[in-house]
């Protein structure tokens, strides 16, 4: 119970702070929190709007949560969805590839690659030279970002791309459609299954139980012989992978090209969806569309009260904060604290039976 009440009062708690802020600048606080909804959830054109947000935020999100479940702090989601989509695009244009549903995979299997092996990376890193993780992929992220924007303003530019730098467009036959009678595209449901099947991996299979026991108890998987350092690339790779297939499914089902709109910082909110999840795959699921919906509400906050577009942002890094601090008091006694609050003596002097 505690492991599903602690994130929902540190969200509760991030959409009061957040009504406070927006108070400072004349909103109603309540009108602010009535738009998030129906931005978010209000009908069926905001829910479409959600999914499409919540399809990404599924995959970026186990790039941070795989890998968590090794022991690691990962955080690097955003250079392995811009590489994925990068990959995707590139091999697009490098190949002719069969515009079915074989060329359709093709892509995405390669999008999945690239991020898979820049993630290891950081893996790697850890485990042959002890260089921080998190530090690691973090900027790996920058030099992702970084190759990104060259490539796709250089060597692999589209020359009729003229105000917008990007690759050429995908055939239509290589790209992932919507769901009949929807703006949602199938990369929602590919999200969900991969959620779903990292969650059986981990909670059914060997190497997924022996990924858990590294994460949990380093020196007890070393006294059992586990391969940590294996294990942990291995980790590492899938979560990249989830990433980079991230940033294919934006290329083949969003943006058919890649350019900078691919760099929305869906790596980034990923980080938050884990670890409101607990690193669960299955419970990134509803998170990420709690959060999806907090993203498409952006826009009417903006329209109805002048509110800036990225105000969400605000309110998403107020909600980290609260999380990561909800993670430090989950495992406090709180009656053991109250008694031993209890028994500090006041300011005053004393009492002379009381005296050690």
């Amino acid at each position: 119970m505690r492991n599903i009440l602690l994130p929902v009062g540190a969200i509760a708690l991030a959409l009061l702070l957040f009504g406070l802020i927006v108070s400072f600048a004349g909103v109603s606080p309540v009108e602010v929190w009535v738009l998030l909804f129906k931005g978010a959830f209000g009908d069926w054109y905001s829910w479409q709007n959600t999914l499409q947000r919540a399809a990404p935020l599924m995959l970026t999100a186990l790039c941070v949560a795989i890998p968590a479940r090794a022991g690691l702090v990962v955080i690097g989601g955003e250079g392995a969805l811009v590489l994925g989509g990068l990959a995707c695009a590139a091999l697009a244009q490098a190949l002719p590839l069969p515009t079915n549903l074989a060329g359709t995979v093709m892509v995405c299997v390669t999008g999945a690659l690239a991020g898979g092996l820049w993630v290891a990376l950081a893996g790697w890193l850890r485990q042959y030279r002890g260089i921080n993780e998190t530090i690691s992929s973090l900027l790996l992220a920058y030099v992702a970002i970084g190759l990104f924007k060259h490539l796709v303003e250089g060597p692999l530019r589209d020359p009729a791309s003229l105000n917008k730098p990007s690759t050429p467009a995908l055939d239509e036959g290589l790209l992932i459609t919507t769901i009949a009678g929807s703006d949602v595209h199938w990369g929602l449901v590919i999200g969900v299954v991969v959620c779903l099947v990292a969650g059986l991996w981990l909670r059914l299979t060997p190497s997924g139980f022996a990924v858990r026991v590294v994460g949990g108890n380093p020196r007890a998987a070393q006294l059992v012989g586990l391969p940590a350092t294996r294990l942990v690339v291995l980790a590492c790779a899938l979560g990249g992978a989830a990433g980079g297939l991230a940033g294919a499914i934006e290329v083949a089902a969003v943006h058919t090209s890649a350019n900078a709109a691919l760099i929305a910082g869906y790596g980034y909110a990923g980080i938050l969806v884990s670890f409101m999840a607990r690193h669960h795959p299955v419970a990134v699921i509803p998170v990420a569309i709690l959060f999806g919906g907090f993203g498409a509400a952006g826009s009417l906050l903006q329209r109805r009260l002048g509110l800036p577009d990225a105000s969400v942002l605000l309110l998403q890094g107020i909600a980290f904060v609260l999380i990561l601090a909800s993670e430090a008091l989950r495992d406090t006694d709180w009656k053991a604290w109250f008694a031993r609050l209890a028994r500090v003596p006041s300011d005053g002097p004393v009492p002379q039976g009381e005296k050690a």
